[in-house]
Parts: structure tokens; C-alpha cells; sequence
């Protein structure tokens, strides 16, 4: 091995302890993020530890270039590929032993045969080995379920539980809030797959800072707890997402009971209807003072409320052509549904699939509104609005009959969604005290970048407690104030849609 990359090696080793508890160094904050990009750190890990190399030498340039969070992140994908790797050969390995093709060669070579299924069953069950390894087809996952039922845990998952840690580890650098005690106990509990430790710290934690305030406490690593009660519990059924969590994806099956996203559907099915409405006097006196920048449109969300409605605008813009703008509010938590698409089963709906009513309701808006085709349009939104835009932009049907030129998030959660058209712009707004942006499975620790061309700008403010950290407001300060840079870089992307506002028409969409 060369040693630049033993060199490499023991930092990451160096770092690692930290998960035990050892104090992390605090990161500044208010700066753009961009998950830092991995491979050349992975690429210098490749032995089992430090013992082999001598006394460990922090390598001059690795410390210069790289944080503890990025050490912790980069163990924490090897980790992450090892277990994923460790369950596909399982699955391979249970389908070899399991096939006909291994039935047919058995009856003509039995001792082979015998021999062979005694070195895999070996290989699949062994502590040495891969655990208790089976899964994939009738045969494995039978096994598998029963090796959940017994507690029997393969080597995937052991893996897969340290991949996890290492990124609760590495939230804990830019969240204080998780080096506390009381919440350390919790995220100890539940990596440990204490489950009655864990209720016991989720209790202790919620008397001592109430339910918003403990609630956005964990927000950082909500979906790695989540994929950890699921990955450790006995329930054979929603260890899928675990798995598609640790592999950064975006889960569609929900992580207690295991039910598909699918269900959903059942739950959401309105066609969407959109009906032209007069503004309130509250509202026409914000439009009245709206133009081209994200602290009036953000304003202009909040205005409009989160009770179906939505506004198109139209601009005569400096360069000559009229452009649109689509404002699309959040979700009402009111109630789980109701007759509109902004309710928590549309939020759930939107996360997961891109077909859902707010859409469609959207979609016939811009009909019934004739915008022309061929249009340019700016679609912005908050939470739900913010999903339902991208959603949109991914629409086949949409981004061919107008040019969405803009997609500008704040507080959603929209990293596994790509808009249909590469040369739309993406812009998300994060507060990272924010518990919604998390819900794609990507948070402040996760392993796995944006897309290259998006904009995501992410800061910790004041507002700290959920909701508040995710009402519209709490993102207009934060842009008004201290982070007025960030209001000008938005601005300055979006500033061919300057010009004279000649039409704010709000629009009340229902489920049907």
C-alpha cells in the first residue's frame, strides 16, 4: 500500500473513536452545502485497521482538506457498501445453493453436491461468516424471517448498524444539541436496539425539553433512527426501509409496519379541481407590495395560507417577454385529510410519488388559466409546495408543454427528484433546524451529494423549534437578516424575472 494512503487510513481511524462519545470539533455554519464527494478517501481504506502500519502519523495534507465530518461520513459509506455488499452475497449465495441448476448438478454429483451445501450453509450461517446471511427468493427469505423472529442478526446488518452510528457521529459536529446527555442516551439506545432504554431516554428527553423542542432535537438523524428501530426490531417486513435508507435512497414502504407507499394512492386519489378566487383584503395588500425576489415570494406564501390556495402570476418582464410564476403553499396539519390537496396524506403522497392531486389540481390550473404553451414559468413552494413543484418539473407532459426555467424549494424535501428538463435550475432553501427537509433521507450526515447544477443553501438560525423552524416566516427572516447574501445569489439567478407585475390570480384547488 503506498503511504499516502496508509497515511489516509489511520486518519479515518483516528476519527472513528469519536463514536463512542469523545468530544467533535463544532463546524461554522451559513455556508452553501455540498455533501463533500468521497471516493478519494474510500479509495485509501482498504485494510481492516490501523495495528498493521505502526504508530499513527496524521498525513499533513488530509488534515488540511478534510474534517472529522467528512472522516466520519467517508467510514460510514465503506461501511455502508460493505453491508450491502455482505446482503447481495447472501442473496446470491442462498440463490446458488437454492436453484435447480444446483438441484440438477446434485444428482449427478451428490458428494460434490454435499460438500458444497455444507461449505454454504457454513458460509450463510457461520459468526465467521456471513452471520446469518439468507435472504432473496421463497427459500432465503423464509429464513431470513425466521432468523429476524430468533434475533439471529447476519454480518450485513452488524455493518449496517456502524454505518449508521458513524452518521449520527458525524450530525453531532454541526448539532451540538446531539452531544447532549439526554439525547446521546437516546441515540445510544436505539443504536444498541434497546428499544425499552430507548422509550426510556425518549421520555426522559421529551420531560425535560418538550415534545417540538425534542422533536427538533433528533431532527438531524430522524430517518437513521428510524432505519435503525426498523433494522433491529423482530418485524421481518419493514427492513426494506433500512436498507434503501442506508443506501440513500428514498423509502416507499413506511419503517414500522412495512406498508408500500402504494396504499397511498388508495388514500389520495382526487382528480384535483382549481377554481379562480378574489384575494382577501390581507392577502391583495401583501401582493400589492410583491415583485422578483425570494423574501416577497416567500411573504406571498405566507399570505396565502395553507388552506388550498395557490397564486399564478404573470410579469411583463425588462427583456420583453411575459414569464409566470406559480406560488404553491405547504401542508395544513389540521387534520390527516381534507378537502383539499395541501393535508398530510397529499405530504406523504407527494414525498413518495409524482402523481398526486395537488399536481393534478395544479396542472388543470394552468390550463384553465391559458397560460400559453411554450411558456417560461418559475415555479416556487414551501414543504409540500416545494415537493409539488418538483413534482411537477418532473412531469414528462408539463416540462414539454411549458419551460420551467426555475424550481425554487424551501423546507421540502426534494433530493431524489429530478425535474424532466436538465436545463431547469434547482434552488433549495434549507434551515437545518428544519425536521421536514430530512424526510428524502438525506440529512445534515448523510453520504450522498445533490445533484451537480442544483443550489442547496443551508444554515442553523434562531428559530430552532419545530414548527416554527419550518413556518415561511423563519426562512424570510433568516433572508432578511445575517444571511442576506443568500437572498442576493437567489435573486441574482432568478432575475430574468424582473419587470411589472400584470396579474396576481389566486387560485382554490380541491381534491375534487
Amino acid at each position: 500500500m503506498p503511504p499516502e494512503q496508509r497515511a489516509m487510513r489511520r486518519e479515518v481511524w483516528n476519527v472513528m473513536p469519536q463514536a463512542t462519545g469523545n468530544p467533535t470539533r463544532q463546524l461554522s455554519d451559513g455556508q452553501q452545502k455540498n455533501t463533500p464527494h468521497t471516493p478519494d478517501i474510500c479509495d485509501g481504506l482498504d485494510g481492516a485497521g490501523p495495528a498493521d502500519d505502526g504508530p499513527a502519523v496524521r498525513h499533513p495534507a488530509a488534515t488540511a482538506t478534510r474534517t472529522d465530518t467528512e472522516l466520519l461520513i467517508a467510514a460510514s459509506v465503506l461501511l455502508a457498501d460493505a453491508a450491502l455488499a455482505a446482503r447481495q452475497a447472501g442473496a446470491d449465495l442462498t440463490d446458488a445453493l437454492t436453484g435447480g441448476r444446483f438441484a440438477l448438478q446434485a444428482l449427478r454429483r451428490p458428494a460434490w453436491a454435499l460438500g458444497t451445501a455444507l461449505s454454504c450453509a457454513h458460509a450463510l450461517t457461520s459468526p465467521a461468516g456471513l452471520g446469518f446471511g439468507p435472504n432473496g427468493g421463497v427459500i432465503g427469505e423464509l429464513a431470513r424471517i425466521a432468523g429476524n423472529v430468533t434475533r439471529r442478526r447476519p454480518a450485513a446488518v452488524a455493518m449496517a448498524v456502524d454505518a449508521f452510528a458513524l452518521r449520527i457521529e458525524a450530525a453531532t459536529v454541526t448539532h451540538p444539541n446531539l452531544d447532549s446527555a439526554h439525547a446521546r442516551r437516546l441515540t445510544g439506545a436505539v443504536v444498541a436496539g434497546d428499544r425499552l432504554e430507548a422509550v426510556r431516554a425518549l421520555h426522559a428527553l421529551v420531560e425535560r425539553l418538550g415534545v417540538t423542542r425534542a422533536l427538533t432535537t433528533v431532527s438531524p438523524v430522524i430517518m437513521e433512527l428510524l432505519a435503525l428501530t426498523g433494522l433491529l426490531d423482530e418485524n421481518p417486513v419493514n427492513d426494506g426501509f433500512s436498507w434503501v435508507t442506508l443506501a440513500g435512497g428514498v423509502p416507499t414502504t413506511d419503517p414500522f409496519l412495512g406498508l408500500p407507499s402504494s396504499l397511498l394512492k388508495y388514500l389520495n386519489p382526487g382528480p384535483g379541481r382549481a377554481e379562480r378566487v378574489d384575494a382577501d383584503p390581507i392577502l391583495a395588500k401583501v401582493l400589492g407590495t410583491s415583485r422578483n425576489d425570494i423574501v416577497s415570494y416567500i411573504n406571498d406564501i405566507g399570505a396565502l395560507g395553507n388552506h388550498g390556495l395557490v397564486l399564478l402570476r404573470r410579469i411583463a418582464c425588462a427583456d420583453g417577454t411575459a414569464r409566470h410564476v406559480l406560488l404553491l403553499p405547504g401542508t395544513s396539519f389540521a387534520l390527516l385529510s381534507n378537502s383539499t390537496p395541501q393535508d398530510l396524506v397529499g405530504a406523504f403522497d407527494g414525498c413518495l410519488r409524482t402523481d398526486t392531486t395537488y399536481t393534478r389540481a395544479a396542472k388543470k390550473l394552468l390550463r384553465r388559466a391559458g397560460v400559453p404553451a411554450g411558456s417560461e414559468l418559475m415555479l416556487v413552494g414551501h414543504s409540500l409546495g416545494g415537493l409539488t413543484a418538483m413534482n411537477l418539473a418532473a412531469d414528462v407532459d408539463v416540462a414539454s408543454e411549458y419551460r420551467i426555467t426555475h424550481v425554487v424549494t424551501l423546507g421540502s424535501p426534494i433530493d431524489a427528484k429530478r425535474p424532466a428538463d436538465h436545463t431547469t435550475r434547482v434552488i433549495s432553501l434549507v434551515n437545518k433546524h428544519d425536521v421536514i427537509p430530512m424526510l428524502d433521507g438525506r440529512g445534515p450526515a448523510s453520504p450522498h451529494d445533490i445533484p451537480a447544477g442544483w443550489v442547496e443553501l443551508a444554515w442553523l438560525d434562531e428559530s430552532y423549534d419545530y414548527p416554527l423552524s419550518h413556518a415561511p416566516q423563519a426562512y424570510s427572516d433568516s433572508l432578511r437578516g445575517e444571511l442576506a447574501h443568500y437572498r442576493e445569489q437567489v435573486n441574482a439567478s432568478i432575475r430574468r424575472y424582473d419587470g411589472e407585475i400584470t396579474g396576481n390570480q389566486p387560485y382554490m384547488l380541491r381534491d375534487k
